[in-house]
């Protein structure tokens, strides 16, 4: 569609969100003055990670830093086409945007982890969902799918996977507004009270 009408697309398969993507890893080297030691994110249609590798590549190569940085990738569990090698033609998970059974940038994910000495792994629905609630429990109101690499995080943490005093940048990928309806369907109800000083008080355990 896009070939033969005005019709831009703007996914990964497009050269140009790569290029201007990949400008937020020389915003990451600006304010550490280095490259992290680990990078995690979450890996749906893999332009974020193959787009940080680039930026990170085009730094060090300019003389911007010293080290690359370990490149880690998290797919959801039941639409981890690249951790597992094939096409997921029903991809399931709660994180609608990595629910993706054959992303367009395979390629430079794939070669972003291996060049990076990094990986792809991918995470349950259970953990991305208590990523979430914790970021929430933080004040930062993401998307599920945003969660994703937070998962991944907290699971080498778990595994004893994570060098003592590494710098590890993981990236949210998408405000909570992007996916509001898991967000609304399980956000608690207000309690409804009678318009008086003495119930408004005890809904606030204040008498």
């Amino acid at each position: 569609m896009a070939r033969s009408h005005p019709i831009t697309l703007v996914n990964s398969v497009n050269p140009y969100r790569i290029e201007g993507q990949k400008t937020a890893a020389f915003e990451i080297v600006e304010a550490l003055g280095r490259a992290p030691d680990m990078h995690l994110m979450p890996v749906g249609n893999a332009g974020n990670i193959t787009a940080y590798w680039r930026g990170y590549t085009e730094a060090h190569t300019a003389g911007w830093i010293r080290e690359l940085p370990t490149m880690i990738g998290w797919q959801a569990g039941g639409a981890a086409p690249i951790v597992t090698g094939k096409v997921v033609k029903d991809p399931k998970t709660i994180a609608t945007a990595i629910r993706i059974g054959n992303p367009a940038s395979w390629n430079g994910a794939t070669e972003a982890a291996r060049l990076s000495g990094g990986s792809i792994g991918s995470v349950r629905d259970k953990e991305i969902l208590e990523s979430y609630r914790s970021l929430a429990a933080e004040g930062i109101f993401v998307e599920l799918a945003a969660a994703a690499g937070v998962a991944g995080l907290r699971q080498m943490h778990a595994q004893g996977r994570i060098q003592h005093g590494a710098t590890i940048v993981c990236v949210l990928t998408g405000h909570g507004l992007k996916d509001p309806d898991w967000a609304v369907a399980t956000a608690p109800r207000p309690p409804r009270v009678a318009a008086e000083v003495g119930p408004i008080l005890r809904s606030l355990d204040l008498a």
